[in-house]
């Protein structure tokens, strides 16, 4: 972890810069050498004097900015009230599920597919409270489409029955209809390339 101490208005003394440098120290469990620690000592003369020296610490982790502050009589004190602070949300930080981010063009499919208009990820609370399994006969793309509409479902799950591959219908924004067809490491088979299309459906 780097450490920057610097003084807003002020100079620092190296006893200070070496107490919070010190202090700063034991966050290094918990971040790797990437992450800077920037801590800014100020003076404000119009507090009273049990809190007039202000220390404020920025840490910058993988892109994300985790920020603190405390005031007290010395900047020693203050020093020691803010890193138990930050060390608290650099706990936090690293014990927090990380979820890997999608691509811009997955990003845009999922909000198609989407019934409404929240982001995805925007509530990362929400969890899967219901499975449904039902038997899936294949069918042809423009039974799926009468199925669907049929349904009133903004998409549809169904095997092809051309190439017997797992399917799902989606009514895209225009209008049109768009199938994805998952394939399992990537590798379309030749029945997938001659899958007819839905009569009036666009590439994605």
């Amino acid at each position: 972890m780097r450490t920057i101490v610097t003084g807003k208005n002020i100079d620092v003394p190296d006893r200070i810069r070496a107490y919070a440098e010190r202090k700063l120290g034991r966050l290094e469990r918990y971040l790797d050498d990437r992450t800077d620690a920037i801590v800014e000592l100020s003076v404000e003369q119009h507090r009273s004097a049990a809190d007039s020296r202000i220390v404020e610490i920025t840490l910058v982790i993988n892109g994300q900015t985790l920020r603190s502050h405390a005031a007290a009589a010395t900047h020693q004190a203050a020093i020691d009230t803010v890193v138990d602070k930050v060390e608290r949300q650099a706990v936090n930080h690293r014990e927090k599920p990380r979820i890997r981010s999608r691509p811009i063009q997955e990003k845009r499919l999922l909000r198609q597919l989407a019934d409404g208009t929240a982001e995805p990820g925007r509530d990362q609370n929400r969890r899967i409270v219901k499975t449904k399994r039902f038997d899936i006969e294949p069918m042809f793309e423009e039974d799926a489409v009468a199925e669907m509409e049929e349904l009133g479902h903004s998409f549809f799950l169904f095997v092809n029955a051309e190439n017997e591959h797992l399917a799902v219908l989606y009514r895209r924004q225009d209008g049109d209809y768009a199938i994805i067809e998952p394939i399992v490491g990537g590798a379309y088979s030749p029945a997938a390339k001659a899958s007819p299309r839905v009569r009036g459906q666009r590439a994605v």
